[in-house]
């Protein structure tokens, strides 16, 4: 039996091979009970359109290139969420690619999308040199999401706001009675954000002196390491802030090997609260940063430039909230 094709959907409709296409595209003004019976037909028939020629005739492919900086991050799985319904509704599916991975072994970063011609990119994180995206833009939609990297023509980026979340969780710290407190720092231009955050808070309450940054990463292995720094100094924080979940994770591994109870001993915060952070055995006091409404927001601009209405790019910045758990609490009392 032949598979159907767009004239059976019609006839079974009721309707013009036209109407049918439009209804398909989602575009021009279709009746909602023309609308209703076309895509019941297609249902009822198992209608799936020939991708490969619709691309020849509109000239596009339908798909969107994602590059993300690491797929193993939990916060950019959770931009997806966000990511993929809208541009799924518009038609769009979505081709993913590890930019780690073609890092690792000296790949074209954005050649591979180009090469499939890809109707825009997104690219999800920070990537070492952003500034290879200027020639990309100039041939095809760029959209930035969660990284803060310069504002690059024709490219929107679309992230939380970082420095008011660090000044959220620091100001609960220091609103638990916390003054000796360390920042389990990162690289790229989010983490310095969020850095400036928790310096600009501590500055504010006099409490610049008693501020601790400690370098380190992304990583669980980065925020094992600051922080055992951080809880080894003479005087040792009573609060440590890392830079982002996974971080966290190394951190609370270091007070326990310490023999430090958190927050008993020592409170611990994280940032973006992913999934990590929400996990019963963690209960992660952490940051919010929006990513399924950065993902929203990222499609939405996408969508934007793909209708020609995208401007010069600009920075979209998503507001932040504080998610308290249990890993934070008063400081232990002063003895001796």
């Amino acid at each position: 039996m032949s598979a159907p094709t767009i004239r059976d959907v019609a006839e079974r409709a009721g309707v013009s091979k036209s109407l049918v296409s439009l209804v398909l595209r989602g575009s021009g003004p279709v009746r909602p009970e023309k609308r209703q019976a076309v895509l019941r037909a297609v249902r009822e028939l198992g209608y799936r359109p020939n991708a490969a020629a619709r691309s020849l005739s509109e000239q596009r492919t339908r798909t969107v290139g994602v590059l993300l900086d690491d797929l193993r991050n939990p916060w950019f799985v959770d931009l997806l969420d966000g990511l993929n319904p809208l541009l799924h509704a518009a038609g769009l599916h979505m081709l993913l690619a590890d930019a780690r991975l073609n890092r690792r072994g000296g790949h074209d970063l954005t050649g591979p999308f180009q090469d499939l011609g890809v109707d825009g990119l997104v690219v999800v994180g920070t990537l070492p040199d952003p500034a290879v995206l200027t020639p990309v833009a100039a041939r095809l939609p760029v959209v930035v999401a969660g990284a803060r990297e310069p504002v690059l023509p024709g490219v929107d980026i679309v992230a939380g706001d970082d420095e008011h979340g660090a000044r959220l969780v620091t100001e609960h710290l220091i609103g638990l009675g916390h003054r000796r407190i360390a920042h389990l720092a990162g690289l790229g231009a989010v983490a310095g954000l969020r850095r400036r955050g928790f310096e600009a808070t501590m500055r504010e309450h006099g409490l610049a002196d008693r501020a601790a940054v400690e370098p380190g990463d992304l990583t669980e292995e980065g925020g094992y390491r600051a922080a055992v720094r951080a809880l080894s100094r003479p005087e040792r924080p009573t609060a440590l802030l890392a830079v982002n979940d996974i971080a966290s994770v190394g951190a609370l591994s270091a007070a326990a090997e310490l023999g430090l109870r958190v927050p008993g001993d020592v409170s611990v915060t994280g940032y973006d609260d992913t999934s990590i952070a929400r996990l019963r055995h963690v209960w992660l006091t952490s940051v919010d940063t929006a990513p399924h409404e950065v993902g929203r927001r990222a499609a939405r601009c996408l969508l934007d430039r793909l209708d020609g209405h995208g401007g010069e790019g600009g920075v979209h910045l998503a507001a932040p909230a504080l998610r308290v758990r249990g890993t934070t609490a008063a400081p232990p009392p002063v003895t001796g």
